[in-house]
């Protein structure tokens, strides 16, 4: 029994919709975004207990079993997961919507008698596979359960061209027939498309990848959304379709390269690979006391943070670091570039939870004026984003991405564990340069020192 008529249903789908705007609003900002995330759960929450009070559901207690399961999963891995490791639970989350959205598509088959529901769920099939399966390939990349380098071989792009051909043959069959053996092959295309589009990405180019995904599955939500006469699906799924593709394109211009470039660049040589060469080319080493003697007595220090910082948690002792230095009057700012970390806003976030004003987070634009008037530029666990081969070696695979431009500062500190290079697989010429010096060791090992010696000065 509906206890919502349709006017109440229609009033409470539009709320959610609404709150669900408002969530991707405050998401915007580090500042808004807790808030931002607590308006998005209450707009689900709606639309939850709306479809329960106005739809004829059946096997209630399957689908409440259902839900106390996935909460007793989910909310679990979500607390408890860190921020290191917060792109792959943002895959995996992402892969299980796309997935959950084929599977209600194929289950609609047998009911959709019109030649455009079952277009729209071919098309819910097609894209929620490839979501699913190439999410999946983005978690096992970055939790390092197989190679984070382009995996290739030969005959590659003729296998996707056959897999692609023979999903849009099938998407034809089935739309003209309604089969569901064929929408069950469709499944499986969509699934091996998936793994193949993402195989072939390097490293650092997969949490774009994971934004482009998760408009895929923006997508595929819509589509199923026509497919289950539910606005609030098609509204919400667009949503996410919208933002993810304005993400990937943002992320993509930040690195300085296209998608396409990005999806297949591996085929001509071009995708960011991962290396673990160790490079043996001579430089300055410096000792922690040597550090804080250059913090100390500067009158402008910029700190640019990167991965390194958050795989060794280092946010809290990086945040003591620049208190300590502003109470000796010395300016300090963080510089964050678009994609340091494994994903945007990763180091706003991180630096965020460690209390670092936001006033004191500039991005690349605002900062790279400024690091000419700087005495100092820290750098904790970053690479890649400061590489000058991004500007000077045409053949580089960041080669025009825009960096942050540590190298105009007066002096340079590089906080690393190695000198292994980043994801990009190149070394960096700056650790090279006569104003340079590195501290090695784990980052906040380091800045504890440095922070020690800092206030014994």
């Amino acid at each position: 029994m509906n206890l919502l008529d349709p006017v109440w249903t229609s009033l409470l789908y539009l709320v959610a919709a609404v709150f669900f705007i408002l969530a991707l609003r405050g998401l915007s900002s580090p500042r808004t975004a807790r808030r931002g995330n607590l308006i998005g759960a209450a707009g689900a929450l709606i639309a939850v207990v709306t479809v329960f009070l106005s739809s004829r559901l059946e096997n209630i207690p399957w689908i409440l079993a259902a839900i106390v399961v996935g909460s007793a999963v989910a909310a679990p891995v979500a607390r408890r997961v860190k921020m290191t490791q917060m792109p792959q639970l943002v895959a995996l989350f992402n892969g299980v919507g796309g997935g959950a959205a084929a599977l209600v598509a194929l289950l609609e088959l047998s009911h959709a008698g019109d030649p455009w529901v079952r277009l729209a769920i071919v098309f819910t099939l097609l894209v929620g596979a490839v979501s699913f399966a190439g999410s999946g390939v983005t978690f096992a990349k970055l939790q390092e359960l197989m190679t984070t380098r382009p995996v290739v071989f030969p005959g590659l792009p003729a296998v996707m061209a056959a897999v692609l051909l023979a999903a849009v043959a099938a998407a034809a069959a089935v739309v003209f027939t309604g089969s569901l053996p064929l929408a069950s092959l469709l499944l499986v295309l969509g699934l091996a498309a998936g793994i193949l589009l993402v195989l072939p990405v390097g490293g650092a180019d997969v949490p774009i990848v994971i934004s482009l995904l998760n408009a895929f599955t923006g997508l595929a939500v819509a589509a199923s959304g026509l497919v289950l006469g539910n606005v609030l699906l098609v509204v919400a799924g667009t949503l996410v379709g919208a933002s993810g593709t304005i993400l990937t394109r943002a992320m993509a211009a930040a690195m300085g390269r296209s998608v396409a470039g990005i999806l297949f660049g591996a085929f001509r040589g071009g995708s960011t690979a991962g290396s673990t060469a160790v490079s043996e080319r001579p430089v300055r080493s410096s000792s922690a006391e040597d550090v804080a003697v250059l913090l100390g007595y500067a009158q402008r220090v910029i700190i640019v943070p990167g991965y390194g910082l958050a795989v060794a948690q280092g946010q809290h002792t990086a945040a003591e670091l620049a208190l300590a230095l502003e109470s000796r009057g010395i300016e300090v700012d963080f510089a964050i570039h678009p994609v340091a970390g494994r994903m945007p806003g990763h180091m706003n976030v991180l630096l965020a939870e460690a209390n670092v004003p936001y006033e004191s987070l500039k991005e690349m634009g605002e900062i790279n004026p400024e690091f000419k008037t700087a005495d100092v530029a820290l750098v904790v666990g970053a690479n890649d984003v400061v590489n000058p081969a991004a500007k000077t070696s045409a053949g580089s695979p960041i080669y025009g991405m825009p960096i942050l431009e540590v190298a105009e500062a007066r002096q340079v500190v590089f906080l690393k564990r190695s000198m292994r290079p980043g994801f990009a697989g190149i070394e960096n010429d700056l650790l090279y340069e006569p104003q340079t010096s590195l501290l090695f060791g784990d980052a906040k090992d380091s800045l504890a020192q440095v922070l020690g010696a800092v206030k014994a000065l």
